[in-house]
């Protein structure tokens, strides 16, 4: 036996059936070369596994976040009854003869969680003669009760644009502090498209011609894509576009937004539009007459 061992110092290690073999001396053992670990994929695969969980943790905080601020933005309160986009700052509303008789002290004072109701247009006429029966009242007490006004003439396609603007130009008695003269454009009533916009345009000169302020242009969303994209881009818009949850679906900038017909206000007896202004109260300021 002691001959094998050392046959297997010289030729290196040899596999034995007999017990002794464990009882080699020291020497063979020492001879003897490590055995080689084999790499195993088994810690690859956690490492992969564990950055995959990690990224998915990762993607599934920053959809919680987005869903958290979309649910900051947009808060229904059951005084107005609609969403509120709540990331706007300036909130108004507008109205006409389908509104009735409105208690604007009551609209004034309303403030549910810091929103308040700071803005008005009040319809004052409609095409070359016609006069909204509410106007004077609602021009005068909107006034009174600290709520910045604006009046908007409800345009028909159909009359000449300068003879509408005489119309509320008669009407209409500005003074600083209100809100640009508004144009009301949403009806197209058989007319074409390039005369539309001639007597929009007509309109929009005679108002800037006497007022010295330039008017705001009214549109819902699919009339301003179908008759009025691409034209007048230099003046305010204000736009129409309802059940969106954060802004208007529109490429040109914007000042206005008229994001619900159905909300609700203290002293108005029937549903009413609601509004918000694309700024801040320095911009809101300087849209205003004699700013």
């Amino acid at each position: 036996m002691f001959t094998v061992a050392l046959i297997s110092i010289q030729d290196g290690p040899a596999f034995t059936s007999d017990p002794s073999f464990c009882n080699l001396p020291t020497p063979y053992l020492a001879a003897m070369p490590p055995r080689r670990k084999k790499k195993s994929k088994n810690g690859a695969v956690a490492a992969i596994i564990v950055s995959v969980v990690a990224a998915l943790a990762a993607i599934a905080w920053l959809l919680y976040l987005w869903a958290d601020r979309e649910d900051v933005r947009m808060i229904t309160y059951k005084e107005f009854g609609i969403p509120m986009p709540t990331s706007y700052a300036i909130h108004g509303i507008d109205v006409s003869r389908y509104q009735q008789r409105i208690s604007w002290t009551a609209v004034r004072e309303m403030n549910v969680d810091g929103i308040r109701l700071g803005f008005a247009f009040i319809k004052a006429t409609e095409g070359v003669r016609n006069t909204d029966p509410f106007f004077r009242r609602n021009w005068r007490k909107s006034r009174e009760a600290g709520i910045v006004r604006g009046a908007y003439h409800f345009f028909l396609p159909t009359k000449s644009g300068r003879a509408q603007a005489a119309n509320f130009i008669a009407t209409v008695d500005l003074e600083p502090g209100d809100l640009p003269p508004v144009l009301d454009v949403e009806m197209a009533a058989g007319a074409k498209p390039a005369a539309i916009r001639k007597e929009v345009q007509a309109w929009l000169d005679s108002i800037e011609g006497h007022y010295r302020v330039r008017p705001v242009i009214y549109a819902n969303i699919s009339f301003y894509n179908r008759y009025l994209a691409g034209y007048f881009d230099d003046y305010p818009l204000w736009i129409a576009h309802y059940l969106q949850p954060l802004q208007p679906r529109i490429q040109r900038a914007w000042s206005f937004w008229q994001h619900s017909e159905t909300g609700h206000a203290n002293g108005i007896a029937t549903s009413v539009d609601f509004n918000v202004f694309n700024g801040d109260s320095t911009q809101f300021r300087s849209l205003l007459v004699g700013q």
